[in-house]
């Protein structure tokens, strides 16, 4: 499989490991991103990476918490241009989007387009090729979710480019809405692949043991330790593994207000209110998340149009 230079500078996003070493390592796995991301970690050049995919497209994930009813959504809608994504026309048509997921509980993106449009009589389909045009760019509602039940509450970082819903089951007469709020940060900082360590498959296990143990095996500390003491310590290790990548096992960020994990955070905020709150569920989304953008070539875009 061959990469190219842009393989490399991706690689390198993921795993802050130097340009030559990220060559090395997609060269030595003929361009599999995901083994040469191994293959690093291995040689002890790199942590598990953060980011699992490029992310290029362009558009906004919002999030909303319905005041009167407390049914809350979140939204990912993708339009073609940064310039757009930032405009007024296009930010109102994402919250009005979101409206329509809150007010109608559509089952997938093909129900919503037929719901009307907030304020209309037009169905969300049959008002798309207006917002087209009226915004100048092609539009497209990529995915959504939805709660009903229990506490939600909504998180939009940096003008859309994440969206979290935090949805917390809460005990006793109390606000859970700060609570709320600071896990929806902490995802959308630290971007947990699993909610809790119980969630983790027991695949992904497995193979955290075995890059553990083969990074030990080019350590001239540990490469002559017997094997069932290596796996002994790569088995130690899972518990770090479980505070990178599960929310509720990670260090709170906010350590200026408690110090440990995110469960611990929770349970002492309740406490302190008088009450008691449980995580139940969240959704994070990253706009564009997994959707490559196609690379443009400016010189060679004008050069074409002008027969050149």
């Amino acid at each position: 499989m061959a990469f190219t230079a842009q393989d490399v500078k991706a690689l390198r996003e993921m795993t802050n490991v130097g340009m030559m070493d990220c060559k090395k390592a997609l060269q030595a796995c003929d361009g599999d991103m995901e083994k040469a991301v191994d293959w690093l970690r291995e040689k002890g050049l790199a942590k598990a990476a953060k980011k699992a995919g490029r992310i290029a497209a362009e558009g906004m994930s919002f999030a909303k918490v319905c005041p009167n009813c407390g049914a809350a959504a979140v939204v990912e809608v993708n339009c073609e241009t940064d310039f757009c994504a930032k405009s007024e026309l296009f930010t109102s048509f994402v919250k009005d989007i979101c409206d329509a997921v809150i007010i109608n509980n559509p089952a997938d993106v093909d129900a919503l387009m037929q719901c009307k449009y907030p304020g209309k009589e037009l169905t969300i389909s049959e008002t798309m090729p207006e917002k087209v045009m009226s915004i100048g760019e092609n539009l497209q509602i990529r995915r959504f979710v939805r709660y009903s039940e229990n506490t939600s509450v909504s998180y939009v970082h940096a003008g859309g480019s994440r969206g979290v819903i935090v949805n917390l089951k809460v005990e006793g007469d109390i606000d859970a809405t700060e609570i709320g709020k600071n896990v929806a940060m902490q995802i959308a900082a630290m971007a947990p692949k699993y909610w809790d360590k119980s969630l983790v498959p027991q695949e992904d296990i497995d193979h955290e043991l075995a890059v553990q143990v083969a990074a030990m095996a080019n350590d001239p500390k540990m490469a002559s330790k017997p094997d069932a003491v290596k796996e002994k310590i790569a088995a130690g290790k899972i518990n770090a593994y479980y505070k990178e990548w599960c929310l509720l096992q990670q260090d709170f960020v906010r350590s200026d207000i408690f110090s440990g994990s995110v469960e611990g955070y929770i349970a002492d905020a309740a406490k302190k209110l008088g009450g008691k709150v449980t995580f139940v569920d969240a959704t994070h989304f990253i706009t564009g998340e997994g959707i490559e953008k196609k690379e443009e070539d400016f010189a060679a875009e004008v050069a074409a149009q002008l027969g050149k």
